[in-house]
């Protein structure tokens, strides 16, 4: 689904926090308690700043190059298992490569890449900003209710959604309903699975500033994993 985690909060499913606009919340109090007079303004600024919405580009941008990258490695591994024979006996890289590359299935990599540009980036997004500003406070209860909530809500949102965005570019709308019976619980469970040993070691053996890029490398993993079931 910066990917994955930051600045202490983390992230399950794809995107997590965005430390950057922590920093700024956190600018702005300690600005807004040493100049009382100027609160006001700020209060004002903020107004503004909520009223126009602003598309998260970079967060978007980011989740579409995670989930082309997990969907060039599931694509890549899937013609990998169905040519090996004559991949193994190939002496020439050029073949090996063309063999691998040439079957390649574009409109499914613009159909995943498209869910993380269009929906996965910016609603996790919107998610977690939701969720920073209801729980600023960096502390254990914070962090388990989040995390309680990442695989509750957002597990199987996620999910619904990726399903019916699949089907929906396919022309499968009437198979959703299996879809969702035959794949979506098994999903659920190994999203749980994978993802809270990810988010434990993110946060008990991961420095701060190596978050964001562990996570990020995770989500990779997780992409690769959600092609491969879209692709059933």
């Amino acid at each position: 689904m910066g990917s994955l985690g930051a600045s202490g909060n983390g992230g399950l499913w794809g995107l997590g926090p965005f430390h950057d606009n922590i920093h700024r919340r956190r600018d702005k109090k300690r600005n807004k308690e040493s100049n009382p007079s100027s609160s006001k303004n700020a209060a004002a600024g903020e107004f503004s700043t909520a009223a126009s919405y602003r598309f998260p580009l970079k967060q978007a941008a980011t989740a579409a190059s995670l989930v082309l990258t997990g969907d060039t490695i599931a694509q890549l591994r899937q013609r990998w298992l169905k040519n090996k024979d004559s991949v193994r006996h190939s002496q020439d890289l050029k073949d090996i490569a063309s063999s691998l590359l040439c079957e390649h299935d574009w409109m499914r990599a613009l159909r995943m890449t498209s869910y993380g540009l269009l929906l996965y980036g910016p609603g996790s997004y919107a998610w977690y900003q939701y969720l920073d500003h209801c729980m600023p406070k960096q502390n254990a209860q914070n962090l388990v209710t989040k995390v309680v909530l990442n695989q509750i809500v957002l597990g199987p949102t996620v999910i619904g959604i990726i399903f019916a965005w699949n089907n929906l570019w396919q022309g499968k709308l009437s198979e959703l309903p299996n879809k969702y019976k035959n794949d979506a619980l098994p999903t659920l469970l190994t999203g749980f699975r994978f993802w809270i040993p990810v988010s434990i070691l993110n946060f008990g053996l991961v420095p701060l500033q190596a978050r964001v890029a562990f996570m990020s490398m995770s989500s990779i993993f997780w992409n690769f994993y959600l092609s491969s079931t879209m692709s059933r």
